[in-house]
C-alpha cells in the first residue's frame, strides 16, 4: 500500500510507509506504517533485528529504521539509525547549521548520525 514516486528501494526492506517520494532507501531499511519520506537518502542497516524487538511495545527500545507516522523530508539517515514514532524532521534552508549528538544540520540538510536514536515525538522543522 505504499505510494512510490521517483524512488529506489534496495533489497530486504520492510516498508509499510504511506508514501516515499524522490528518495533512495538502502538495504534492510525499515519504515513504519503511515510514514512519509521525501527527498531522503536512507543508508539502511547492517543486519535485521529480532522480530521481538521490532514489534515490542517497550518504548525504551526504538527499533532500527523509521517508526510509525513520521514525516521525514530533506534528510540523510546514516546506517543503523533509530527514529521513533510520530517524529517530524523537515530539512530546508530555514534551519540554522548545528551539530548535536544524534544529528547535524548543514546548509539545510539534516543528517541523522550513524547509530543515532531519535525519540518518539521529536520535531525539527
Amino acid at each position: 500500500g505504499t505510494q512510490l514516486n521517483r524512488s529506489v528501494i534496495a533489497d530486504g526492506c520492510i516498508i509499510n510507509a504511506k508514501q516515499i517520494d524522490t528518495s533512495v532507501i538502502g538495504i534492510r531499511s525499515r519504515i513504519g506504517k503511515g510514514s512519509e519520506i521525501k527527498n531522503t537518502y536512507m543508508i539502511g542497516a547492517n543486519q535485521y533485528q529480532d522480530k521481538e524487538v521490532v514489534l515490542s511495545e517497550d518504548s525504551s527500545q526504538i527499533p532500527i529504521g523509521v517508526g510509525d507516522n513520521c514525516v521525514v523530508e530533506n534528510v540523510i539517515i546514516d546506517k543503523d539509525a533509530r527514529i521513533g514514532n510520530n517524529v517530524v524532521i523537515k530539512g530546508g534552508t530555514h534551519l540554522e547549521d548545528r551539530n548535536e549528538d544524534s544529528f547535524a544540520v548543514k546548509e539545510g540538510i539534516v543528517v541523522i548520525k550513524r547509530d543515532a536514536e531519535i525519540s518518539d515525538g521529536f520535531v525539527l522543522q
